[in-house]
């Protein structure tokens, strides 16, 4: 997610359009909005989804824990496996497609 918001709302690359009905008391809000900010309600909408968007995924790629929950994680992750019989025979068990 390295594309910074000035290169996603340049009018130069767009070729997608997205439509969406919304009631008129939203749209005056989003349209108050933008002005503040000094923008069009397009580029508002679209700076203010795509952040979103990258929040929501961020969201499902990072999570924090606090030191003592991180240590306990990491000993999980480098410990030893517990035996686990359905997942041993899984492995060891031909594919369908084999």
């Amino acid at each position: 997610m390295s594309t910074s918001i000035d290169n996603i709302t340049s009018s130069q690359n767009r070729d997608v359009t997205i439509n969406i009905r919304v009631k008129q008391e939203q749209r005056n809000i989003i349209d108050r909005a933008a002005e503040v900010q000094g923008k069009t309600r397009s580029e508002f909408m679209l700076e203010s989804a795509y952040q979103k968007a990258q929040d929501v995924l961020l969201d499902w790629a990072f999570f924090d824990l606090d030191p003592s929950k991180y240590q306990e994680f990491t000993a999980l992750l480098d410990g030893v496996p517990q035996p686990n019989p359905k997942l041993q025979k899984l492995l060891t068990n031909k594919s369908p497609w084999e």
